[in-house]
Order: structure tokens, then C-alpha cells, then sequence
């Protein structure tokens, strides 16, 4: 029962920074959601409707792990999960925070946004990705099934997706500004 309400515990935490943030941009009449919105370019739009239906769908499979308690893992190591999705948690809300108002969930081809390159961005280009990856691994973790590990595999395959294509808006957008940070700092984590 224990990890079923940490498993929960976690989700609500990352959940409620990613709505919070949705709803305080709201009120500043930001549109923070633009997964396969606007004129996109067919691959684009494509990439973003399969992630957001892959993000879906590991929400729903984890849900359902942990409703039924469908698990393979002994205690100690499901712990060891908790502590993931927690770290997944706070580097996610983190990145949000540092990303202020230029924060968005999808390719923002209208809105004028700029590139952050501090706080946490300085050791990790996608931040907000990486705790989407955490919080997945360490719910998968908790709850080791083959039902949440595809469908845990299939979501980070999809953000990866997602990533590249924001990579090359960003060069577009950016530029020089961008190429230089691109080689200064890793796609996910570390600095050169």
C-alpha cells in the first residue's frame, strides 16, 4: 500500500507543476500547450500528436499498475524508484521555473519566446524532458510490469522524437546563439 501512495505521491507532484505552470501562463494569456497546434509542418505535427498520445497512455498505464498493484519488483528496489520519480519531480519543476514564460509544451511557431542558457540549462538543454524521463523510470521502477515498461519506453522514445525536431526550430529560431550552446552543452545532461 506504501507504494502505491508514493507512486501517487509522485505523480501528483509532477502533475501539479506542469498544470500550475499551464494555468498561471493561462492567466497571462500565454499558450502554454502547443502539441500539434498551429500551422506545423506535417512531420512536426505528427511527432507531437503521437508524443502527447504516448504521454497519455503511459499515465493510463500507470495508473493501472498501481490501482491493481501490478508489480514485479521487491521492496527495496521499488523505494530506489520512488527516490527516481521524486528526482524526475524536482528537475522538472526546476526547469520550468527557470524557463519563466518562455516555457512551452510543443514548437511555439508564432510566439516569441527566447533561449535560456541559465540555471539548470547550463548542464542540461532539455531539463524539463529529462524529468519526464525520471519520473517515468522511477514509476516503472516502482511498478515493474510489462504494460508500463512498453508503454514507459514508447513516451521517452516520443519525447526524444520531440526533442530533435525542437533542436532544429531552435537552430532555425537561434541560430549561431543556439549552435554554440548546442556545443557547450548535452542534450541531456552534462557540459563539455
Amino acid at each position: 500500500m506504501i507504494y502505491r501512495l508514493l507512486a501517487i505521491l509522485a505523480m501528483l507532484l509532477f502533475y501539479g507543476v506542469y498544470l500550475g505552470k499551464l494555468f498561471a501562463q493561462k492567466k497571462q494569456g500565454i499558450k502554454t500547450n502547443q502539441i500539434a497546434k498551429g500551422e506545423k509542418q506535417k512531420s512536426v505535427y505528427r511527432t507531437e500528436r503521437i508524443m502527447g498520445a504516448a504521454t497519455y497512455s503511459v499515465l493510463i498505464a500507470q495508473l493501472v499498475s498501481i490501482v491493481f498493484d501490478y508489480n514485479w519488483m521487491p521492496p527495496n528496489a521499488r523505494f530506489s524508484g520512488f527516490c527516481v520519480a521524486i528526482l524526475g519531480d524536482i528537475t522538472f519543476a526546476i526547469s520550468v521555473w527557470t524557463m519563466k514564460d518562455s516555457w512551452r509544451a510543443g514548437i511555439p511557431e508564432r510566439d516569441q519566446t527566447h533561449l535560456v542558457s541559465d540555471g539548470i540549462y547550463r548542464y542540461s538543454r532539455n531539463p524539463a524532458f529529462l524529468g519526464f524521463d525520471f519520473m517515468y523510470i522511477g514509476v516503472l521502477i516502482m511498478f515493474f510490469n510489462p504494460l508500463t515498461l512498453v508503454f514507459t519506453l514508447f513516451a521517452m522514445v516520443m519525447l526524444h522524437l520531440q526533442i530533435l525536431q525542437e533542436e532544429a526550430f531552435l537552430e532555425k529560431r537561434f541560430g549561431a546563439e543556439y549552435i554554440q550552446y548546442k556545443q557547450t552543452v548535452f542534450r541531456y545532461l552534462g557540459r563539455r
